[in-house]
């Protein structure tokens, strides 16, 4: 009985092996889309009133987790059950990427005169703040989801074949890393400059190299907060263009002669501006519609 029972942690101690192992090797396979989904987040989850950053960014979070465990499940009976489903979910998600990536392009040139730069650069009751708040949340929940869905399969790809037990360890680590590691990263940017104030502070006469790093991080934090804007937007679309040339065999084999990363970027900006201009058309059209109702 007792020689039973230490065979079988045993066998857990194996698994568990073999789980971390492939842990790593999934997440060094996803390393590259997490990258851009820490520059999509961080852009997302800036713009804020400085008191709600962590809050909002804590939203965020709990939206992210609550996708996994949507995500999770379904793409394991997909990929079982109905292996095709995956990749059209997969590309249908590269189109929105695309054409959100598109979309911010379009805007940086030719701006609404309603939008504002960010919530904390206008004067708005305490209940317009908790709406735009609310909306963007919702916008980086979104977004969350569909970059969520190409970790989740990244990962899923590196353990098919094994045990589904094995396959549920792997990719649920893989997902929970990814979480935890993009946010948390977010959370330290945002707070970058709280973190320099406090060095300076600590530091005699504010002088000597825990003042130079405080300012540095100060001064730092406006020009990283500007940059995550283009840096989301390039990688919205260089995620969309690497869904599009791994999942469709003509634009796999789409301009070979060029480096991937520059592919992916052209294929993405492509995709993204064809599905803008079917969406622009069709709300033209319905304006037409309704105007001629009317």
């Amino acid at each position: 009985m007792a020689s039973g029972f230490f065979a079988l942690l045993d066998d857990i101690a194996a698994l568990m092996d073999d789980v971390v192992v492939m842990s790593k090797i999934s997440t060094k396979k996803t390393a590259g889309i997490l990258g851009d989904d820490l520059a999509v987040n961080a852009e997302k989850a800036t713009g804020f009133v400085s008191s709600r950053e962590l809050p909002v960014i804590w939203a965020i979070t709990k939206g992210s987790f609550l996708n996994k465990l949507i995500i999770l499940p379904i793409a394991f009976l997909l990929s079982s059950l109905l292996p095709w489903a995956v990749t059209l979910v997969l590309i249908l998600g590269g189109v929105y990427l695309a054409y959100e990536g598109v979309e911010k392009i379009v805007e940086y040139f030719f701006p609404h005169k309603h939008d504002v730069a960010s919530i904390e650069e206008v004067n708005l009751s305490e209940e317009a703040i908790i709406l735009l708040e609310k909306k963007k949340i919702k916008s980086a929940v979104v977004t969350d989801f569909i970059l969520s869905i190409e970790i989740v399969i990244i990962a899923l790809g590196t353990v098919l074949g094994k045990p589904i037990l094995f396959q549920i360890l792997v990719v649920s680590i893989v997902a929970i890393i990814a979480t935890v590691g993009v946010y948390g990263i977010v959370a330290l940017i945002v707070r970058m400059d709280d973190l320099g104030f406090k060095l300076i502070k600590r530091s005699a006469n504010q002088k000597g190299g825990m003042a130079s790093i405080g300012n540095l991080l100060v001064k730092s934090l406006p020009w990283v907060i500007k940059s995550l804007s283009v840096i989301g937007t390039v990688a919205l679309l260089l995620v969309a263009g690497g869904i599009f040339t791994h999942n469709i065999d003509f634009l796999h084999h789409f301009m070979e002669a060029i480096p991937s990363f520059i592919k992916d970027f052209i294929v993405g900006l492509l995709v993204g501006f064809i599905a803008l201009l079917i969406i622009k058309s069709f709300k033209i059209l319905k304006k037409m519609l309704f105007f001629n109702n009317n």
